[in-house]
C-alpha cells in the first residue's frame, strides 16, 4: 500500500496573532491580534526574519506559508502560498538545527521510497552537502497534487 506523509519543522510561534481579510498570494493588510495593520510595515517593524513561514492549524496539521517578498513601497508582501481568510497564522518558532529537527521529526520505522523537499528548506537550512538521514528524492517546488506545501518535505511509503 502506498501512503504519503509530510515532515513540517515548524510550529506556530508565541508571537502575534495574524489573520487577513483577503485570500490570496500578496497582503497588504492583516489584523494584528485583532487591529488593521500594513502587513509590510508590520514585518519591518517587528524585525520579522521572513525565512520563518506563517503557520497555521489546517484541520490539525501544521501548514506553512513562506514569504517571497516584501515590497515597502507600496505595502504589500508576496507569498508563495495563499493565505486565507478567518484562519489564524503566526510567524513560526526559529529551528535551530535542521537536520537534528529532521531526524527528530521522522517517523519511527519510516522506509521512505522517495521524498521531495522544499527548496525553501534547502536554500535556508544550508542543507547543500548535508543528507536528510533516510530520505531520498529531490530538493523542488513546494507543490504536491495542487497543494502548497511551503518549507515541508513530502515522503512516500510503500507499506
Amino acid at each position: 500500500m502506498a501512503s504519503i506523509g509530510i515532515v513540517n519543522l515548524f510550529k506556530q510561534g508565541d508571537g502575534d496573532s495574524l489573520r487577513f481579510e483577503e485570500e490570496g498570494f500578496t497582503v497588504k493588510t492583516c489584523l494584528v491580534n485583532g487591529e488593521p495593520r500594513d502587513s509590510a510595515q508590520y514585518l519591518k517593524a517587528n524585525r520579522i526574519d521572513t525565512r520563518l513561514p506563517l503557520v497555521a492549524n489546517y484541520a490539525g496539521a501544521m501548514v506553512n506559508v513562506s514569504f517571497q517578498a516584501v515590497r515597502e513601497a507600496d505595502g504589500a508582501v508576496d507569498l508563495y502560498a495563499p493565505v486565507f481568510r478567518d484562519v489564524e497564522y503566526r510567524i513560526a518558532a526559529p529551528v535551530d538545527n535542521y537536520i537534528e529537527a529532521f531526524k527528530r521529526a521522522l517517523p519511527h520505522g519510516t522506509s521512505a521510497v522517495f521524498s521531495c523537499n522544499c527548496i525553501l528548506n534547502f536554500l535556508y537550512s544550508e542543507l547543500e552537502g548535508k543528507t536528510t538521514e533516510g530520505m531520498y528524492g529531490p530538493v523542488t517546488f513546494g507543490e504536491i497534487a495542487y497543494q502548497l506545501l511551503n518549507q515541508t518535505l513530502v515522503f512516500l511509503e510503500i507499506k
